[in-house]
C-alpha cells in the first residue's frame, strides 16, 4: 500500500467478506484493559477489503439497553490479548470513552482515521514502515 493512499474501510457486517473461522470472530466479545476494566463490547470490525485485513474494532460502550450508547474505534494495533470471551487492549477506560465518536458520515473522509490513530498515539496503517500486528488479529477472507 502506498503511504499516501488511505482506503475506504467497511464494516465486515456490510461486506461480502467473513472472518476465517468462528473462533477468530471477536464480534460480541467484551473489551477490557490490562487492569480488567470492562470498556464495552465489539459490535463490528472495520476492514480494508483490498488487503483483507481488520483495521479497527467498533466498540460499543456506555448507555443502558442501547440508550445513550457511544460507539468508537480502537485500532487493532492496541489489542494485546484475545480470549474466548474478551479482547484486551492497552488503553484506559478514560481513553476509550474519550475517543472520537463513530460517525458513519465521517468514515469516508481521508483524515478521519488519522484523527483516531493520533488520538491513541499509534502509527497509522498507511504510514511508511507500518507492520501489521501478527497477533491477535482475525483473518478475513
Amino acid at each position: 500500500m502506498t503511504a499516501h493512499r488511505i482506503p475506504v474501510l467497511r464494516k465486515i457486517s456490510e461486506s461480502d467478506q467473513t472472518v476465517a473461522s468462528v473462533d477468530e470472530d471477536v464480534r460480541g466479545r467484551k473489551v477490557a484493559n490490562s487492569a480488567g476494566d470492562e470498556l464495552g463490547r465489539i459490535g463490528d470490525l472495520l476492514i480494508d477489503e483490498e488487503e483483507r485485513k481488520v483495521r479497527f474494532l467498533l466498540v460499543e460502550h456506555g448507555g443502558f439497553l442501547g440508550i445513550g450508547e457511544k460507539k468508537t474505534f480502537i485500532p487493532v494495533d492496541a489489542v494485546t490479548e484475545v480470549t474466548d470471551d474478551r479482547v484486551y487492549v492497552d488503553q484506559s477506560r478514560e481513553k476509550v470513552e474519550g475517543a472520537p465518536e463513530y460517525d458513519p458520515g465521517l468514515v469516508e473522509e481521508p483524515d478521519y482515521y488519522g484523527r483516531v490513530y493520533d488520538y491513541y498515539q499509534l502509527p497509522p496503517f498507511w504510514g511508511a514502515g507500518y507492520v501489521y500486528p501478527g497477533y491477535p488479529t482475525p483473518r478475513v477472507h
